[in-house]
């Protein structure tokens, strides 16, 4: 079954306070991402996803309801793109930043954005990578040890 594609007709600016070190940066929701722009975002930024397979990377695009960017003079410079029900979950599948723009609050800022989209309602998660695991808690998420997976079975 498909799941609803990004809807670009609630395409946004989101509020979010200056930032000095980038005062050109602007937070949007649902704003229109390329295939090429993600793929460009996720090998500056160290994330490992699989940015040599574009189809994928469109259907990841495609298959996501949810997806707060950071934008500084037109450039993507962050993302957090996430499926969500609005109601009771939310998963936040990728958070991305450039490399340069790294340590500069983005990504706690994309994170709290996301959050405040969903609302109150919904438990908002993530998977962390192995080097990520020391951010997240220093941006207010807590740890889980109640969950489990089923790796998928075909590579990238």
């Amino acid at each position: 079954m498909k799941m609803p594609a990004l809807r670009m007709e609630n395409a946004e600016v989101l509020p979010a306070p200056p930032n000095p070190l980038y005062p050109k940066l602007v937070f949007k929701k649902n704003h229109p991402v390329t295939a090429d722009e993600l793929i460009d975002l996720y090998d500056s930024s160290g994330l490992n996803r699989p940015t040599k397979d574009r189809t994928r990377m469109q259907e990841m695009l495609d298959n996501s309801n949810l997806l707060v960017s950071a934008w500084d003079d037109g450039r993507l410079v962050g993302v957090a793109r996430s499926l969500t029900d609005w109601a009771f979950c939310c998963y936040v599948s990728d958070l991305a930043v450039r490399k340069e723009y790294q340590k500069g609050g983005l990504g706690k800022r994309l994170i709290m954005l996301s959050k405040e989209v969903v609302g109150p309602r919904p438990d908002f998660f993530l998977m962390a990578a192995p080097t990520a695991m020391e951010y997240y808690p220093k941006i207010g998420m807590q740890k889980m040890e109640n969950g489990f997976i089923i790796h998928r079975t075909e590579g990238w």
